[in-house]
């Protein structure tokens, strides 16, 4: 099958602590674990912690290797964007909140005005726009 639109994307970045992130992104946001494994200390293996939305199209996974971890680097600018088609919950931003997530300001006035942005226990910013997806 050719790449195409309905390519399953995986979207993978380190974590510092996978616990602290599963908190943020299964408890908070309400993403499901499609996959955990653990490296069970064996020296190059890494432990990981996979999360989507089972109708979703993409998932999102997390790698820690307790004996060389990588330290996450996000910048203000690296987003995972959910449109939300509305106004965006409080207690949803609030559960985040209280689930690890920082409320942060966008350095784009364009997020600031069209949703709310919270970072995660790694720093790497989910926006949760008011806006509705159109490819057009």
């Amino acid at each position: 099958m050719p790449v195409s639109g309905q390519s399953h994307i995986r979207i993978a970045r380190p974590s510092r602590d996978l616990a602290a992130a599963e908190r943020f992104w299964v408890d908070g946001l309400g993403l499901s674990v499609v996959y955990r494994a653990r490296s069970g200390g064996v020296p190059g293996e890494h432990d990981l912690l996979m999360m989507g939305w089972p109708d979703a199209s993409w998932h999102l996974e997390l790698v820690h290797e307790p004996d060389a971890p990588v330290r996450p680097t996000p910048t203000e600018e690296d987003l995972l964007v959910v449109y939300v088609d509305g106004e965006v919950p409080e207690e949803l931003v609030a559960r985040l909140q209280a689930r690890g997530g920082r409320r942060v300001l966008s350095p784009n006035p364009y997020w600031n005005e069209w949703g709310v942005t919270v970072e995660d226990p790694d720093g790497y910013r989910l926006v949760l726009s008011t806006r509705a997806w159109s490819n057009s």
